[in-house]
């Protein structure tokens, strides 16, 4: 009996968050690091169906790093990275693109479906959601910032977010693959980090959230018990300037500060490995992860 109970009180502890959240987007970044190799079970799919079927307006868009790394290699191409970003030649980019929409989005609109939920798949360049213009990684070199080609990586330029509010009024979840579409109307690849964030503001989200594999921002790397809760925009540059905040977690934490200065409500950073970390963090008064807010 111990145990029912605690399942009603927890649905009535849900139920504010849900009623306040109807009709709202979320934006929900899925990292290619939280993601089932073999498309095997993963209770973020089930939470975004649930997150859908109790009537918010969930939007996925998704990375796949790792899964690019690995056909990358299959096919004899080297990965290469820059300031965080993936050199991106004309081999690579088709790689990119293959991996990105034909195998990674395929994989999570065909696992929501298998949960009976409703999802469709979208390339942001062939919706022509996201248009971009050609990103050159700033290098230091005798102390000035030199830039760098490194190939078919996009600046988001512009959102469109027509196709996107269309397939979330069909009360259906859109899976948006980040691939822009350049001036010269060639494909680019967009770090996913970036274009969530700016989806999420073009949209006008009410929150951004960000799976990642650590369980928020940490004031010290080494104790997983230093996650900061709550953090403000203003601080953020403070932890990216002092090395708080390194690597991959540096495009997250811009990426929310341009959205909730953009009018998103409030952005996050959470462990994705988690079960149900989606609706632990989004219908529970503690959460799980770091919050970033204005």
């Amino acid at each position: 009996m111990e145990q029912f109970i605690q399942k009603a009180a927890t649905l009535v502890e849900a139920f504010p968050y849900i009623r306040s959240f109807r009709d709202k987007i979320i934006v929900v970044k899925y990292g290619g690091s939280t993601q089932p190799d073999d498309g095997g079970s993963d209770t973020i799919l089930a939470d975004l169906v649930f997150m859908e079927t109790v009537g918010m307006r969930p939007v996925v868009v998704h990375g796949g790093g790792r899964e690019i790394s690995r056909r990358l290699q299959e096919a004899g191409l080297e990965s290469k990275w820059i300031n965080g970003l993936r050199v991106t030649d004309a081999d690579s980019m088709q790689v990119v693109e293959e991996t990105l929409f034909g195998v990674v989005n395929r994989r999570i609109v065909e696992g929501i479906r298998a949960l009976d939920g409703c999802a469709h798949g979208i390339s942001a360049k062939e919706a022509g959601v996201m248009h971009v213009q050609k990103h050159f990684a700033q290098v230091v070199s005798n102390g000035t910032g030199v830039p760098v080609d490194i190939g078919f990586v996009g600046n988001v330029h512009r959102v469109d977010p027509g196709p996107v509010r269309s397939v979330c009024e069909n009360e259906t979840i859109p899976v948006i693959a980040p691939i822009g579409l350049g001036p010269d109307g060639r494909s680019y690849n967009v770090n996913a980090d970036t274009a969530a964030g700016e989806i999420a503001r073009t949209l006008e989200a009410e929150k951004l959230v960000f799976l990642t594999d650590v369980n928020g921002i940490l004031s010290d790397s080494a104790d997983p018990e230093s996650r900061i809760s709550t953090l403000h925009v203003n601080d953020v540059d403070r932890l990216i300037r002092d090395g708080t905040a390194k690597g991959g977690m540096i495009p997250k934490l811009q990426a929310c500060v341009r959205s909730v200065r953009g009018g998103v409500n409030k952005t996050h950073i959470i462990d994705g490995r988690v079960p149900h970390a989606l609706l632990l963090e989004v219908f529970t008064r503690e959460g799980i992860g770091t919050e970033i807010v204005q």
